[in-house]
């Protein structure tokens, strides 16, 4: 697959800290409209503090970084809603609103990014619940689904405004493994659409059956299957 020459993600000589806690050190990567990245690394190495960078959860105060056109260097408060506009997180414990059915859930979403027009907003739940494979299931409250579907709807929320990439920090760490291995064929169907994806996973079976590109971080460094070879299926990690 060839991939755009203008990078959606983009970090030079960056450092992550978490609580003023340096946990990546002088890190660079580029991540390509269309390619499917994983990140690995021992629990606690500093995954999920280099995903919440991304979507300026936490603030980079040493390097350079660009996500989806946005400087996470001067990014100001007011532009970090535009900036996740423009890529679609998902998590591994849901965080659906359990008040309200799947439909409402997705449209509460919409309303909170700028939709405005009812039958565009219900056309558009109508595709994505199709996309994940879940039409008859709009009018469903969360309980009433199982952590699998849960999760799909979890990446239906995601994609709600075409994301330029899909950010997911362990997305089936809570799920048995034939049911994570349906949601990772979303993703990968999702894409072959053209969505970037960037995946935190302690699945090495993953990294066997869909083999891509792996981010390894590995003593407060970032290493990168493109362009050195190293051990990703090593079930320390």
């Amino acid at each position: 697959m060839e991939f755009s020459s203008e990078p959606i993600v983009e970090f030079a000589n960056a450092d992550i800290l978490q609580d003023d806690l340096l946990v990546l050190r002088n890190i660079s990567f580029k991540i390509f409209k269309g390619e499917f990245v994983y990140l690995i690394g021992r629990t606690g190495s500093g995954k999920s503090s280099l995903l919440r960078t991304l979507y300026a959860d936490l603030p980079l105060k040493k390097g350079n970084a660009k996500v989806a056109g946005y400087d996470l260097r001067t990014i100001q408060k007011k532009q970090i809603p535009h900036l996740r506009r423009k890529i679609g997180i998902i998590f591994q414990d849901f965080q659906l609103l359990n008040d309200r059915t799947i439909a409402d859930n997705l449209f509460f979403v919409m309303k909170a990014t700028g939709w405005k027009d009812t039958n565009k907003m219900k056309a558009r739940v109508s595709e994505l619940m199709m996309r994940v494979g879940l039409a008859t299931l709009s009018n469903k409250m969360p309980h009433q689904l199982s952590g699998g579907e849960q999760q799909r709807i979890v990446i239906a929320r995601a994609l709600i405004n075409e994301p330029l990439i899909l950010i997911a920090d362990e997305p089936t760490g809570n799920l048995d493994p034939e049911v994570a291995d349906g949601i990772m064929r979303l993703f990968k169907e999702i894409n072959k659409s053209g969505t970037a994806i960037l995946m935190a996973t302690h699945n090495h079976q993953f990294i066997e059956k869909y083999p891509t590109r792996v981010l390894k971080i590995e003593q407060g460094e970032i290493l990168d299957s493109s362009k050195i070879v190293f051990d990703i299926t090593n079930p320390s990690v």
